[in-house]
């Protein structure tokens, strides 16, 4: 079994298909079943286990039903059942959001902000699309190198950009009028303003990346209207697990989707340099075996 987040399926967002944007996502994923285990001791302490429908930083999990999705049939050993639990939350995000939120094709000039994991998914799921120029943007020169050997045709390093702003760098790698499509994985405000900005007319930005709760974009309204720019906010990659799980799996099996490139098994006693190798570049999607 593989875990993902939590919906309803009773709502009529769930009915209809939008589970990743079920209007109980909230109370379902992060408000409820708090008091899970306890911790042995003097000092017994209470300790929740369900926080986003999983909470799998611990060796037992307990899960709602609309989170397990069922893959006995296309693992073949719990090495790769190790290998794909990462697939419910920030590959499924991160490639969902070009495939079904942005519908991302051929045609388009896709820039992703922000190469951790959700970035990379979305860097490979528009190279499986086929996006005519793909663009990564980072500060970290591990993973920009990394998002090239999965797909980037440019790259950016927010980190050596002189004296352009953001804004000019991107628009004049995207043949000087901007990306068609930006996938925004950081939830940084200044990264999300430029990202908007640097989009060529009819663009679409999709938010994946969670800001500052009391951020507020500053747009022009009449010069959005003009523009003709879409702004997209997406949920785990506005994917069904039970149905796209099994796709990315399979896109995997042909060799279309590595995400054993970005993907490093630790002991779970291991977590604190798991955390030490995901801020420098060394790995990117570091998973906890028990």
């Amino acid at each position: 079994m593989l875990c993902s987040f939590t919906y309803c399926n009773d709502c009529l967002l769930c009915k209809a298909g939008n589970h990743s944007h079920c209007p109980r996502f909230t109370e379902l994923n992060f408000g409820g079943d708090k008091d899970v285990f306890t911790t042995s001791g003097s000092n017994d302490n209470v300790v929740a286990g369900a926080f986003f429908g999983q909470s799998s930083f611990a060796n037992l999990s307990i899960v709602k039903q609309t989170s397990i999705v069922n893959v006995q049939s296309l693992v073949k050993d719990k090495a790769e059942l190790q290998l794909f639990s990462p697939l419910g939350c920030g590959i499924q995000t991160g490639s969902g959001t070009v495939i079904n939120a942005a519908k991302a094709g051929p045609k388009d000039v896709v820039l992703v902000t922000g190469l951790g994991g959700v970035g990379l998914s979305a860097i490979m799921a528009a190279k499986l699309v086929g996006a005519r120029m793909i663009i990564g943007l980072d500060k970290v020169e591990k993973r920009i190198n990394l998002a090239k050997e999965l797909g980037a045709t440019h790259t950016i390093n927010t980190s050596t950009l002189g004296d352009k702003t953001l804004k000019e760098a991107i628009q004049e790698i995207a043949e000087g009028v901007g990306p068609t499509i930006a996938v925004e994985t950081t939830g940084a405000p200044p990264l999300i303003q430029a990202a908007f900005e640097s989009l060529r007319p009819r663009g679409k930005i999709c938010q994946v990346g969670t800001p500052p709760f009391d951020f507020v974009m500053n747009v022009g309204w009449f010069e959005f209207m003009l523009s003709g720019r879409e702004i997209i906010g997406a949920i785990e990659g506005l994917a069904y697990p039970p149905e796209y799980v099994p796709k990315m799996i399979q896109w995997y099996r042909e060799g279309r989707f590595p995400i054993d490139k970005m993907i490093k098994l630790m002991p779970a006693s291991e977590f604190k340099q798991g955390l030490h190798e995901m801020h420098d570049g060394t790995t990117i999607k570091p998973v906890l075996c028990w």
